[in-house]
């Protein structure tokens, strides 16, 4: 069953493979399986490849010839969700799922960098899983003047996906600062460091179309099995 905020299967798959292709696990140039049997690997139906890779297409990553095959072609800034996202699996790629551990408006905390112009602001609290493994525990703050109420239920697995189609709201530029902080006391029993241990944590500022700073998030990421990755085009 598909889990609530979950983006469509074929768009799972097409950004899967966007994130193979940023990472190098799938070259330019290079020929993907024939499509019943790559759909037979990644357990999907052939129907739903087939939207996945018409996707691709869309977004010029992907040379469909016809009694050929399909062929990559990696351009330098592929139009996905997760473009702004930076956590990788050691080897690579992974597709970004997300759970929801709490959601409240709250006055916002005094020690976040300055963002937004309300003095209160929607806490996000997630955990992060990249291909189905634990990868971070993050807590994003949204400035409270443009939403005034956000449900759980509501948010996808990609934040900047929901901000757009349900708030009209276009994240284009975040600056992110590496750092290192303890695992705070609300991490969920299942994330496989303990609270108050010092993990690498990413603070991220984001600003929208008009340059506007307009949320503000804290990450901790595992680095046994996660890595940080900025690419340079």
């Amino acid at each position: 069953m598909t889990q609530p905020g979950a983006l469509p299967l074929y768009l799972q798959i097409s950004e899967l493979l966007i994130r193979d292709i940023a990472a190098g696990r799938l070259s330019d140039g290079e020929r993907l399986p024939p499509e019943r049997d790559m759909a037979a690997d990644l357990g999907i139906a052939v129907g739903t490849l087939r939207q996945a890779l018409r996707d691709l297409t869309h977004k010029g990553l992907l040379r469909r010839v016809q009694g050929s095959g399909n062929y990559i072609r990696a351009v330098a800034d592929p139009a996905s969700v997760y473009a702004l996202f930076r956590l990788e699996r050691l080897a690579g790629g992974g597709l970004p799922t997300a759970r929801v551990l709490s959601v409240a408006r709250m006055v916002k905390d005094a020690t976040l960098p300055a963002f937004g112009t309300s003095a209160e602001g929607h806490r996000i609290r997630r955990l992060r899983a990249l291909s189905g493994q634990i990868a971070a525990v993050e807590e994003i703050w949204l400035d409270g003047g443009l939403a005034d109420r956000i449900v759980p239920e509501d948010l996808s697995d990609s934040l900047y996906r929901f901000y757009r189609t349900r708030l009209n709201l276009w994240i284009t530029r975040a600056e992110d600062r590496i750092g290192q902080a303890p695992l705070p006391d609300w991490s969920p029993a299942d994330f496989p460091h303990a609270p108050g241990t010092p993990l690498p944590l990413i603070t991220r500022i984001s600003h929208d179309r008009e340059g506007r700073a307009v949320e503000a998030s804290l990450t901790w990421f595992d680095p046994v099995t996660t890595r940080y990755v900025a690419r340079l085009k």
